[in-house]
């Protein structure tokens, strides 16, 4: 059931109780999560926090604190599937679901008991009518025969005939509407895609009970930037968001500073700004943001001889001596620091990349300190997905969570020594790959599997980290490719996951054109490939896009899933 009222049907109802928090392993999640836990703090709710990475996680954690708790809050996990399938839980048991992930399934969106689902109302959520979806079971009524002396046979037989008929023209009724039941059901679970993020809901509740504060606005703005760097959003919603954040950020951050009550430098500060779209630019070198950026990566083909060439010559057109641009971009000269977007924007103009230029917003505190929202995205993804183990399973969820609060820099300055060591290797990977004329088309779609023993796999052994790898992949090649067929094909892509257990990972992104929505529809030909085929796969991540798979079965679910998708 959807709330209409999240303060009255929700945090009003949850503050005088223990409440589980389970948290899915994305950087929106986490930020939505600070939230919640800010506002619990302020009205010392008791809550107990178990991050979750997969389906078989939440179940267990569910398992394990059913007895105890009786109100559960699920972020980013649980609106697109039927969780009291899955769950099996007592009557008396309550979820709150804020997930971002689309279409929510329908049981949850009618069950009006158990389940209620904080989601945005403005979504254009399309759910299928419930008389559509839902039909009352007419018990079927047993024809109790009266025998009375005075009845005539002719006239049973009649009404026995007639009875017949309507049978038959209310069971042809219903196999009709069971088929288009069907169809709409495909037609609303066919496509995978985001909704509002769950930071910006989480916000929402906040400023409607007027407890909203500056970090609660950062955190909803990082889980904004997060849908857009990985990629789940349109341009057009990611517009829209940030002029909604913005006037959030006039409003907590407007200036009325004179001698008198002039702000101390350490206060936070949060600015809305054009930006460039180069990936920690501030916290690297101009050179290695240029050639680690997807987007620049691609437009230039960083990855050949010539590119390389563009390179120098992008450079020499903006005027920048290459001592300075791979130096510390902290330790540039100021006179070149001024001018810098500027001079930047106009040379990529001259050489094709329009779109440099970013809407973001950028906070302040301290002399030193100053971070764009995508920098803290780019950290807090590495640090939840550190290959290098340092005790139990949770440890790099709560350093991830623990990054989002301003007075853990050495966590967040880790985090982005991880990023540039992720961004490097997402590069040398594509690049590899596209010189080695890995991605190959499979009619369908196009095909890319890393082998085992290749440089950095175990990094992409992770979710994000192969997500975002796949997708500079793809726009990668869509910029070196002469073949038009293949820029309008979606990408499937395969890395080894657990090289004893014999298992891959595999990943499938939808085609990289100027209209795309973001839909990806692999999640569904994902199943419906390994049902037909008896694959041995496991699908446990949220994403639906996203499954595992035993290597042995990986030619037979291929081959499947391109007869299925031509």
């Amino acid at each position: 059931m959807f709330v209409s009222d999240c303060r009255r049907e929700f945090y009003d109802l949850i503050v005088t109780q223990r409440v589980l928090l389970l948290v899915a392993s994305d950087v929106d999640a986490l930020c939505a999560c600070k939230i919640l836990q800010a506002l619990f703090q302020c009205d010392h709710v008791q809550y107990t926090l178990v991050p979750v990475s997969g389906w078989q996680e939440l179940e267990t954690a569910f398992l394990e604190h059913k007895d105890q708790f009786k109100y559960f809050v699920l972020i980013n996990c649980g609106a697109n599937v039927d969780l009291l399938e899955i769950l099996q839980p007592e009557e008396d048991t309550f979820f709150f679901v804020c997930d971002s992930h689309r279409p929510i399934n329908v049981v949850n969106v009618y069950n009006d008991t158990q389940i209620k689902l904080l989601v945005k109302q403005d979504d254009d959520l399309d759910v299928p009518a419930y008389d559509d979806i839902f039909r009352d079971e007419e018990d079927e009524e047993e024809d109790s025969e009266n025998e009375s002396d005075g009845s005539e046979p002719l006239e049973k037989r009649r009404r026995f005939e007639e009875e017949v008929i309507e049978r038959t023209m209310k069971r042809r009724q219903r196999r009709e509407w069971e088929a288009r039941r069907r169809e709409i059901l495909f037609d609303y679970e066919q496509y995978e895609y985001h909704g509002t993020s769950s930071a910006m809901v989480m916000f929402d509740l906040a400023w409607i009970m007027s407890k909203d504060l500056n970090d609660m606005l950062w955190w909803a703005i990082v889980g904004l930037t997060d849908q857009w760097v990985q990629d789940k959003i349109t341009q057009m919603k990611y517009v829209t968001d940030i002029g909604t954040l913005q006037r959030h950020v006039s409003r907590h951050n407007h200036r009325n500073e004179d001698e008198e009550n002039s702000l101390s430098i350490d206060c936070m500060r949060i600015a809305f700004e054009y930006d460039l779209r180069l990936a920690l630019y501030q916290h690297w070198s101009l050179y290695e943001s240029l050639c680690n950026t997807s987007y620049t990566s691609a437009s230039l083909k960083l990855w050949s001889v010539q590119g390389q060439k563009r390179l120098q010559e992008f450079l020499a057109d903006m005027g920048l001596p290459l001592k300075q641009v791979k130096q510390k971009f902290s330790s540039m000269d100021m006179s070149l620091k001024e001018n810098l977007r500027e001079m930047i924007e106009e040379s990529a103009n001259k050489f094709g990349m329009k779109d440099l230029r970013v809407q973001t917003f950028s906070i302040h505190f301290g002399f030193k300190n100053k971070f764009s929202a995508s920098d803290i995205v780019y950290a807090t993804t590495s640090l939840m997905e550190n290959i290098e183990k340092e005790g139990p399973e949770t440890t790099n969820f709560i350093k991830a969570l623990d990054s989002l609060s301003r007075g853990n820099l050495d966590k967040l300055h880790q985090g982005l020594d991880l990023a540039k060591k992720q961004l490097r290797a997402i590069q040398q990977t594509v690049a590899s790959c596209i010189c080695t004329n890995l991605v190959i088309s499979q009619g369908p779609f196009l095909y890319c599997s890393l082998m085992e023993g290749t440089p950095d796999v175990k990094l992409f052994s992770k979710p994000v980290s192969l997500c975002l790898l796949s997708k500079y992949l793809l726009k990668s090649f869509v910029c070196s490719t002469k073949n038009k067929r293949c820029k309008l094909l979606p990408l499937v892509m395969a890395a080894p996951m657990d090289v004893e257990q014999g298992t891959v990972i595999m990943v499938g992104i939808p085609p990289e054109t100027e209209s795309s929505d973001k839909k990806n529809f692999f999640g569904r030909a994902f199943e419906k490939a390994a049902e037909s085929t008896n694959s041995r796969t496991l699908h446990n991540h949220f994403e639906m896009s996203i499954i595992e798979l035993k290597t042995e079965d990986r030619s037979k679910f291929l081959d499947a899933l391109i007869s299925l998708l031509s």
